[in-house]
């Protein structure tokens, strides 16, 4: 499930922020914030994506770089949110 989580977010960076630019190599760890790839507008954009793709509401303390600011830091996010909706 992790792997899907982090393909949907990726495919969703490179069509709105990279404008599907798909040269252009997007590691897993890379900071979307300091490499330019998102802005604040862009995060804005990133928690509406994540809420409606995931079925998760993104609190306004959660929108912070260490959930957000990498694939893998999204990925862990969205994958703990969803579990403590299933353990709830």
């Amino acid at each position: 499930m992790t792997d899907t989580i982090r393909d949907a977010v990726k495919a969703f960076v490179i069509e709105n922020f990279l404008f599907g630019d798909t040269t252009h190599a997007l590691a897993d760890t890379d900071s979307l914030i300091e490499n330019g790839i998102i802005d604040s507008t862009g995060v804005l954009e990133l928690v509406a994506f994540i809420e409606d793709h995931c079925g998760i509401t993104v609190a306004d303390a959660d929108i912070v770089p260490a959930n957000l600011d990498s694939l893998t830091r999204i990925t862990a996010f969205i994958t703990a949110k969803t579990a403590s909706l299933v353990a709830a």
